[in-house]
């Protein structure tokens, strides 16, 4: 099991292993879910835009809502738990 430590400023380094596992790249956003167990979840905070794909307004569609976006996109990183 990769293992980090954390410096005095609460600074860590995420292990090269779990970088790769979780596709994260300089710059990236990471969440940290707190269960209701108490045990910490990290996940990476941004979705590939493509992902997105057909979510947008289209010809005789409605406008999708910034929240509808939103929740598609939680439902999208629920998913890759």
């Amino acid at each position: 099991m990769p293992t980090s430590t954390m410096s005095s400023r609460g600074q860590t380094v995420i292990p090269k292993a779990i970088r790769e596992h979780l596709g994260l790249h300089p710059g990236d956003l990471i969440d940290f879910v707190v269960g209701d167990d108490g045990g910490v979840l990290v996940r990476p905070a941004v979705e590939d835009v493509r992902r997105l794909k057909g979510i947008l307004q289209r010809p005789r569609r409605g406008a999708v809502p910034v929240q509808a976006m939103n929740q598609a996109i939680r439902r999208r990183a629920r998913r890759l738990v």
